[in-house]
């Protein structure tokens, strides 16, 4: 029977739809990332491979794959997988889009309100140290209503998030490379400006943009100076995407007023000075992190298997292959 490497546990949704299809399931089990040299161990007789999207899918892993058909990574990103390799084999690589919307658009509004109303930063308070009593100038934060919102990268989460805060009566302001249908803008109550303008006149900025060669670093120390000194920041989606030690000058030296990071640009490694910092908050990758979302990216990528394995077509296909 085909053979299926599962290079992390997931959902047992996934692994019921397989067995269902008769499919052999060789799946890592261990606490830690599955290790580059087991990865290319137990890929080289696979089939097919369900990754998440924290493994290493590299040129050295492909060459060591001969039979590999397919490669259904769990996750909405790509970009640890070496597309350009897969091409050249032939293999296609798809991901798991749009069932995470909800839960990442859920948790960047936690993280807004949080931010804004130092709801983290009290709870540490109570756990430490303690407070006096109510006073009227005590830990003080901000209403959202009116602040303005700039959404960077307005796709299915980015519109999800303005959906939920449209509701908190902000003015949102979105840039991308194109404007949505005016249809879908006064639904949203958004408006398309360029990205300086969004960066200027924001009070919350909130990445939700895809990893490339020309969004790494795009907030950088040029676009901190650019940003009001009252602004936050929210990184829910490629940690790369935020100079972390650009961010980091821009807390020291009130360029900006704070930060709510839920990716990070080394992963899983942090900036240690953000670890320091009240006005920082820190979530170890957790947007989609639901058991609905996951579920239906555990059904995405098992169906995905199925299909190829069954010769009918697959879907999500990310590079430039044909299945």
């Amino acid at each position: 029977m085909p053979k299926v490497l599962v290079a992390g546990q997931l959902p047992a949704k996934a692994n019921t739809l397989l067995r269902q299809n008769q499919l052999t399931i060789d799946t890592y089990t261990g606490e830690q990332l599955i290790s580059h040299a087991e990865l290319i161990d137990r890929v080289a007789d696979a089939d097919y491979l369900i990754t998440p999207l924290s493994t290493q899918v590299d040129e050295d892993v492909l060459a060591h794959a001969p039979k590999l058909k397919l490669i259904a990574n769990f996750g909405a990103g790509t970009n640890n997988i070496d597309l350009v390799a897969a091409d050249a084999r032939h293999i296609p690589v798809t991901n798991t889009p749009n069932v995470s919307s909800v839960a990442t658009a859920e948790s960047t509004t936690g993280l807004i309100i949080s931010l804004a109303h130092r709801i983290v930063e009290g709870d540490h308070l109570m756990r430490t140290t303690g407070f006096d009593g109510w006073a009227p100038l005590f830990f003080l934060g901000h209403n959202l209503q009116a602040k303005t919102l700039g959404i960077i990268g307005m796709g299915q989460i980015g519109q999800a998030v303005a959906k939920r805060l449209h509701a908190f009566d902000m003015p949102i302001l979105y840039t991308q490379h194109h404007p949505l249908p005016v249809s879908v803008e006064t639904q949203l109550g958004a408006t398309f400006v360029s990205e300086d303008d969004l960066l200027a006149q924001s009070d919350i900025v909130s990445l939700h943009l895809p990893l490339t060669p020309q969004t790494t670093h795009l907030i950088d120390q040029a676009a901190f100076k650019k940003m009001k000194s009252t602004a936050l920041l929210i990184n829910a989606a490629r940690g790369p995407i935020v100079d972390e030690q650009a961010l980091v000058t821009a807390l020291q030296t009130h360029q900006i007023a704070g930060a709510a990071l839920d990716v990070y640009e080394h992963e899983p490694q942090v900036t240690p000075a953000l670890t320091t910092m009240d006005n920082v908050i820190l979530t170890p990758h957790l947007g989609n992190a639901t058991v609905e979302a996951r579920d239906g990216m555990a059904a995405i990528v098992a169906e995905n298997v199925i299909a190829m394995a069954n010769h009918q077509p697959v879907k999500y296909v990310v590079n430039h292959v044909t299945p």
